[in-house]
């Protein structure tokens, strides 16, 4: 990727992902797939969100992320159980100014996903340990 594509200036071009030129990266999620990804959070009684949807630390790829956390927001307000987990995740809900908004959020992503999976995680294993 050339850093001018990837900057606060550049022009963003809305396509299918299948109509993406081969000289081009996809940054972030259309307004399509916004508005279907809150449609699902709306409905969802929990939701796990694990990574953002696209450059969010570059404001014109940043409206997808953006619309999720909103989407998690509402779900919330509604009485979703919502859980944020991942580094960069958290910080997007921080800069969202939602991270009160929703259930809970954390930076351990992997090790999030891993402990929903019921693997056993060491530090968790070593505090059962210590009785």
């Amino acid at each position: 990727m050339v850093a001018a594509e990837c900057s606060e200036h550049a022009a963003v071009t809305t396509v299918p992902r299948e109509k993406i030129p081969a000289d081009k990266q996809g940054l972030d999620i259309g307004p399509e797939t916004r508005a279907l990804y809150a449609k699902v959070i709306e409905q969802a009684g929990t939701v796990v969100w694990n990574g953002p949807m696209g450059v969010f630390e570059v404001k014109p790829f940043a409206a997808g992320t953006l619309a999720v956390a909103k989407a998690l927001a509402a779900a919330t307000a509604k009485g979703a159980v919502t859980i944020i987990g991942g580094g960069d995740s958290a910080l997007a809900i921080e800069e969202a100014g939602l991270a009160d908004k929703v259930s809970h959020v954390s930076t351990g992503g992997g090790a999030s996903l891993e402990f929903l999976e019921g693997k056993v995680l060491p530090g968790v294993a070593a505090l059962s340990d210590a009785d």
